[in-house]
């Protein structure tokens, strides 16, 4: 395991030369909350991480429901059964594995891992776009999944967003091929949808940038700027 800090984001990184898949601890001043769980191998890195920071983890929150987000999360909840679980009202629906689509969705089916054997598959808290988790404000940003989410910290503008974006390989919105990276884009549903996402991220312009797959970028307004220019040309030109 990596593990990186940038203001008040610790970013943990499993597998990082090969295939680095991140999780986050958010610390609070009195407590720690936890942003998605990796793999299931995560569990023992996340665990001496809250352990080393020596303050109570109080929330999990899931930015999606991909298996490479929701690992660890059975083995968590055991180890903390009083801890709540929270996704989106819409990404709950995935974390049972139903991949049904509403009628106003588009209506492409659903891609990437979705967990068959969890057993934490009903969350404790259901979030909605401007919902607060301590300093964490929920950002809805669907594309990936139709529910994902991202959390923005209101004390420094540090920004969680799971796979709407990546910076492994290079800065790209989800649903573009990265060839030195190209597993996230394989893994998303509407890339349309994930453009508009990646509009909204920029709009906040956060001081921070952090990723489900890829190192934290600071001061990343440039680089999210040419991302979604590269991925708007794409969609015109038909490009993967």
């Amino acid at each position: 395991m990596k593990l990186s800090k940038e203001e008040t984001v610790y970013q943990l990184t499993f597998l990082p030369g090969f295939f680095p898949v991140n999780c986050f601890v958010i610390e609070e001043q009195t407590e720690l909350t936890l942003i998605d769980t990796g793999i299931p191998s995560s569990y023992k890195g996340i665990l001496h991480v809250i352990e080393k920071l020596d303050k109570p983890l109080t929330n999990i929150l899931l930015t999606h429901s991909h298996v490479d987000h929701v690992g660890a999360l059975d083995e968590l909840k055991s180890k903390f059964p009083h801890v709540p679980v929270s996704i989106s009202t819409r990404e709950s629906r995935l974390l049972k594995g139903d991949k049904t689509l509403d009628r106003n969705e588009s209506q492409i089916p659903i891609k990437g891992g979705v967990p068959k054997s969890l057993k934490t598959t009903q969350a404790d808290c259901l979030l909605e776009e401007g919902d607060r988790i301590g300093s964490l404000q929920v950002i809805a940003t669907p594309g990936h999944t139709p529910g994902s989410i991202s959390f923005f910290d209101t004390r420094n503008q540090a920004l969680i967003v799971g796979d709407a974006m990546q910076t492994r390989g290079g800065t790209a919105v989800s649903g573009q091929i990265v060839p030195l990276f190209p597993f996230p884009a394989f893994g998303t549903w509407d890339k349309e949808l994930s453009i508009e996402s990646v509009k909204k991220i920029e709009k906040l312009k956060p001081s921070l940038l952090a990723v489900g797959h890829g190192e934290m970028i600071k001061k990343p307004e440039l680089l999210i700027q040419k991302a979604i220019q590269k991925a708007e040309k794409n969609f015109v030109t038909g490009t993967k």
